[in-house]
């Protein structure tokens, strides 16, 4: 009897109904759960003690899981946990901070293959954290300044001495008046210099604007590398082609080996097993690096072109080479 293997993921999200769907049909147990069904819908019973590691069962109303045979976790984004009504705000943080420590505690645990560890992926998200250790990797990156300080942002475009962008440190999602909404890089005019009110109130992220002949969007899962070269068909997709998907298309493309060589070691720096890398190529075929998503979507990138991630993340999650 193979291992089964245990899905973290939100319950509206389609991507990961493929990975179940791939695992099914290669006769794979599966448990889904989604970290929003505990209290209420989802149990927990955990247990070591000095003869075994941590073993129990997570239960749903349909099914149980044996956490100690567990062979792999395919973690991506979960929702937050949900408590019955009545609890006031205190409350429901005190329990949510007991939730994340118990539930998330005894998974984190598991001795098993991780598709990414959510200690992993809470680091690497680090925007610095991921360019410090991409550059000690041997990839090229844009200089780069963060900071809440006006003047400092003028002093860097100065040195820079061309054009820059502003980007979210963090998620560029938010959400406001119950829509959901993404703040997207904006390539800086010299105006914009001159009146730079709200850059003190949080953090944010310049970089040098880098001159493109098209942008990559690299998917590494284990060992295999799926790149995609995305052209942008209008000038909102040139500066930011998350602006303007319907002006997209796209070639697959091989990797360069000195990229893939330092890809490889950045992945292991950071010690993850799946990534959604962003480069930027120039006109002369220079790789730039600009981030590594270890939640990033590749959804849409297999049905345009039809690369088989969902394939390769199943495969990973059995450890099939």
């Amino acid at each position: 009897m193979t291992s089964p293997v245990l899905i973290v993921a939100a319950s509206d999200d389609w991507p990961t109904d493929r990975v179940v769907v791939e695992l099914e049909g290669r006769g794979v147990e599966v448990f889904r759960m989604d970290t929003a069904d505990f209290p209420r819908r989802l149990a927990l019973t955990g247990w070591i003690d000095p003869a075994r590691g941590w073993t129990g069962e997570l239960t749903t109303d349909h099914r149980t899981v044996e956490l100690s045979r567990a062979g792999a976790v395919y973690y991506r984004a979960p929702g937050a946990f949900q408590f019955p009504e009545g609890m006031s705000g205190p409350e429901e943080r005190f329990a949510a901070a007991q939730a994340r420590a118990g539930l998330g505690g005894v998974l984190s645990a598991l001795d098993c293959r991780w598709v990414n560890h959510p200690t992993a992926m809470a680091r690497a998200e680090y925007k610095p954290v991921q360019l410090a250790a991409a550059r000690a990797c041997g990839l090229t990156i844009p200089a780069t300044l963060v900071t809440n300080q006006p003047n400092d942002v003028r002093s860097f475009a100065l040195r820079v001495g061309g054009p820059i962008v502003c980007k979210p440190v963090a998620s560029p999602v938010l959400v406001e008046d119950g829509q959901l909404k993404s703040v997207y890089t904006r390539k800086l005019k010299s105006t914009d210099l001159t009146d730079l009110r709200g850059i003190d109130t949080t953090a944010h992220l310049f970089q040098a604007w880098v001159d493109k002949a098209y942008e990559v969007r690299l998917t590494v899962v284990g060992e295999r590398m799926f790149a995609v070269a995305i052209h942008a068909g209008s000038d909102a997709a040139h500066e930011d082609w998350r602006s303007d998907y319907g002006s997209l298309t796209y070639d697959v493309i091989t990797v360069p080996d000195g990229v893939a060589t330092a890809m490889r070691q950045l992945m292991l720096r950071l010690r993850l097993r799946y990534g959604a890398a962003d480069f930027i190529v120039g006109p002369h075929g220079n790789w730039t690096f600009l981030e590594v998503n270890p939640c990033g979507q590749w959804d849409w990138i297999q049905g345009a072109t039809g690369l088989p991630i969902a394939a390769a993340i199943a495969d990973e999650l059995q450890g099939v080479s």
